[in-house]
């Protein structure tokens, strides 16, 4: 066994065989898997194996394409086959409207990945699939390029190719510890032995956590017992003439593919069970779990009625294996939160169907420092320190539960809930409040006119557009109140923290003090990595002289390895977390100054706080720090306060706004109003697919500073010319938003792709944001938008209609 090596892959089922196949294809050929047993020897051996290309966002679908062209490759190797079962086609059905209308609008989605999808009839359904029944059916969503794949072969062939590029994979080898050493390499210790390495890919399966342990570390993944069946042989398929889709039913919550001449029926019960929970047995390899049949016979009664050939037809064999889900049940691939040089790809729940484009992507984030799709919505940082053992069971339960059921807009899942509250929570709550969830955290949405409120989820603009309209229209006109909590924050000191700033961001960083900037953080390709207001707090007795750095809740973790990762040891720079100490209540409209002004002692005209001003202060005598900015485009005002006094803030203010309309407001008014005033929401349109031009970021861009990360990368894209451009546009229609996704065309070709939309309500215009070819960005261009799968017409507008002149913000 070696002793030195640049990557050691822990985990010998489809992510980690994926992963090392995938570096060697990135360049890298001095790589190691080690696997406590044999390959396959863990989930991956009883896998059901389907490969479906349906994904609920561009990155998902991007990725299940990349497994699928692979696995095709694989399939053709004159030298080492493997069986794999392409273009069977599948059906997700449907029996609501709602449902049909998301599949119309992923549909849409997957045109932009050159993937095509056919949202089909109930009568359709059923003739491409005689064995089911149209009882109590609309319709579904059909993928050509459907199949399944036999799981030992598919990774035997990657390890293959793997060696054959120089990679070395270790059977039989159990990791016992891992320990991580001053300059941040690791070595790896087995029962044969050491391994030095620079870098350690948790590729562990079900046993992510043992894995996890030796590293101090807790990844929020959990185990489900998964049960499936093979029938006997059932003539009509024999007689067929040709091979059975495979089916999603989430009606009945099981699925079902052709295995041989008869069915793979498998059941997501209600009536589920996590497994492992306190512990795994050292000697559970190639195991399954006791069957338990009675458990799924509720489900089993609806497959039945859907097929009812099953009534008629014996069971072959019966499997029970555990499979792992995350608290949203999206895989964790890409770094380990807090630390370096170490990775994961876990909880790929669908993990032969996509492991070929998880290992691909993690690959490249190694080897590349970022893959070519963002990978946000798989990655580990995405989750906090909220997610315990318990929450993930319980996030992992309700997920299993609804495993073909997709989120619609503004879902928000029962399970887990109140897991970050402030002490406002069970206030706001009780003046009616309905919450959505950012990162774990309960924020206002909007609050209900009545208790019984209940929108109807779809993707229509539901019941709740004339209550937003409300907060919106009170905000432009009065005064309103909005806490917004978990508003990512740093507190930057020490003598170079200027200096460190400056190389971090791609342009001004504003050192006045008392002052407030905005500005961009690229990675090392150019592309855009973050967004953060920079605020400088003079000294006082409340510290020193000290910067704030502010982003979006869910950055947390992302935000704080990336300025970590590029400290340099020879400056005097210290980072500080105040995200779970500090909350924001923003305080905006036309008369948010005179409700300042009265529970606050200092000056708060515009001379003495103008737009962009940093000033520490007391509202009522809740200490506070406030910060002249506005994410709505009104006289706004955030007022930073120490959750230990926030209700005392919060009574101030609503006390002294009762002369003046003031009413609370939420994330939905928030979100239409910054879609009006050109504001773009990470993650959402601030995408490492893109550079800050691209993203219409030019004046945050200095490329006449001496140096910046992404610097030199940026110019050769500058050089080269943009391929995508982000547009603002109105879209004609008033009966839905254009949702993320939605595919942008020009005589029926697609041309661009919608980040964000919602309807402008002080504009009375449907607005969206989308990134298109450059050719097609210019003001005034024609086109069409999906909207729920169906063309309206389109039509690009300036940016930030809404006040263009920044004269209403500024006061």
């Amino acid at each position: 066994m070696k002793s030195r090596t640049k990557v050691v892959v822990i985990g010998g089922g489809i992510a980690g065989c994926s992963t090392l196949y995938h570096l060697t294809q990135e360049g890298w050929s001095d790589v190691v898997l080690i696997e406590r047993n044999e390959l396959t020897s863990g989930t991956t051996w009883h896998s059901a194996a389907q490969v479906t290309n349906f994904g609920m966002n561009q990155t998902m679908v991007g990725l299940k394409t990349h497994s699928i062209n692979l696995y095709k490759e694989l399939r053709d190797d004159a030298d080492y086959p493997v069986s794999y079962r392409h273009g069977d086609g599948g059906i997700r059905l449907a029996n609501t409207q709602a449902q049909m209308d998301g599949y119309a609008h992923f549909a849409s989605m997957a045109q932009g990945m050159d993937v095509e999808f056919e949202v089909i009839d109930a009568a359709e359904c059923a003739r491409r699939h005689p064995l089911i029944s149209t009882d109590n059916l609309l319709g579904g969503l059909w993928d050509g390029n459907d199949g399944d794949i036999d799981p030992a072969s598919l990774c035997q062939a990657l390890a293959r190719r793997a060696r054959k590029a120089g990679a070395e994979v270790y059977r039989n080898t159990p990791v016992t510890d891992l320990t991580q050493h001053s300059d941040d390499t690791w070595t790896v210790h087995t029962e044969h032995g050491d391994i030095d390495c620079d870098i350690v890919v948790n590729a562990g399966g079900y046993r992510v956590n043992e894995v996890g342990a030796m590293m101090g570390v807790h990844h929020p993944v959990a185990s489900m017992e998964h049960q499936y069946f093979v029938t006997e042989d059932i003539p009509a398929i024999a007689d067929a003439g040709h091979r059975m889709p495979l089916l999603r039913c989430p009606i009945s919550d099981y699925y079902s593919r052709q295995e041989k001449d008869g069915l793979l029926i498998g059941f997501y019960e209600q009536d589920c069970k996590t497994w492992g929970m306190d512990g795994i047995d050292p000697n559970f390899v190639n195991a399954l779990c006791p069957d338990d049949l009675d458990r799924v016979m509720d489900v089993l009664e609806g497959a039945f009625e859907r097929m009812p050939v099953l009534a008629e037809v014996g069971i072959k064999n019966i499997v029970n294996g555990p499979i792992t889900y995350t608290i949203d049940g999206a895989p964790l691939v890409g770094p380990i939160p807090g630390k370096r040089n170490a990775y994961c790809i876990i909880g790929l729940r669908a993990g032969l169907g996509e492991g070929g484009g998880h290992g691909w992507l993690l690959a490249q984030q190694i080897v590349q420092g970022e893959a070519q799709y963002d990978t946000w919505c798989i990655d580990p940082r995405r989750f906090t320190g909220h997610t315990n053992v318990e929450l993930t069971a319980l996030k992992a339960t309700e997920d299993y539960q609804n495993e073909f059921r997709f989120h619609f807009p503004h879902e928000h899942r029962p399970a887990g809930r109140d897991a970050k509250t402030t002490p406002l929570t069970p206030v706001l709550a009780a003046e009616g409040a309905e919450f959505t969830v950012v990162n774990g955290w309960e924020r206002i949405d909007y609050i209900k006119p009545s208790p019984d409120f209940h929108p109807t989820l779809g993707f229509h603009f539901d019941e709740a557009f004339d209550v937003i309209a409300g907060e919106v229209k009170n905000v432009q006109e009065n005064v309103g109140l909005c806490e917004v909590n978990g508003f990512n924050r740093f507190e930057i000191t020490g003598a170079d923290r200027y200096t460190f700033l400056d190389r971090m961001f791609c342009g001004t960083v504003t050192k006045k003090a008392g002052r407030v900037g905005l500005g961009y953080l690229l990675n090392h390709h150019g592309m855009v990595k973050g967004e953060a207001t920079i605020a400088n707090i003079p000294a006082s007795d409340r510290g020193p002289d000290r910067i704030w750095f502010g982003s979006a809740a869910a950055a947390e973790y992302h935000d704080m390895d990336w300025l970590r990762a590029h400290l340099d040891p020879a400056q005097d720079v210290q980072i500080k977390s105040l995200t779970n100490d500090q909350t924001i209540l923003v305080l905006a409209g036309p008369k948010a100054r005179e409700v300042l002004s009265a529970c606050s002692r200092a000056d708060w005209s515009r001379d003495a706080f103008p737009w962009l001003s940093a000033r520490e202060c007391f509202i009522g005598f809740a200490p506070a720090t406030v910060l002249g900015v506005s994410f709505s485009g009104e006289l706004a005002y955030e007022i930073h306060v120490p959750n230990n006094a926030l209700y005392a803030a919060y009574t101030a203010l609503r006390t002294a706004g009762d002369a003046h309309g003031l009413k609370i407001f939420g994330a939905r008014a928030v979100d239409s109003m910054r879609l009006e005033k050109g504001f773009l929401h990470w993650k959402a349109d601030l995408l490492t697919e893109f550079d800050p031009f691209e993203t219409n970021l030019d004046r945050f861009v200095k490329m006449d500073k001496p140096d910046f990360i992404g610097k030199a990368a940026l110019a050769k894209r500058v050089a080269a010319g943009p391929t995508k451009k982000l547009v603002s546009l109105h879209v004609d229609c008033t009966h839905a938003p254009a949702h993320g996704g939605a595919s942008m065309k020009l005589d029926g070709r697609v041309i661009g792709t919608i980040t964000s939309g919602d309807w402008g309500h002080r504009l009375g215009m449907n607005l969206a944001y989308g990134f298109v070819d450059p050719e097609h960005a210019a003001t005034g261009t024609k086109m069409t938008v999906d909207v729920i799968g169906k063309p309206v017409p389109a039509t690009v507008i300036d940016a930030g209609p809404y006040d263009p002149t920044y004269g209403i913000m500024r006061g």
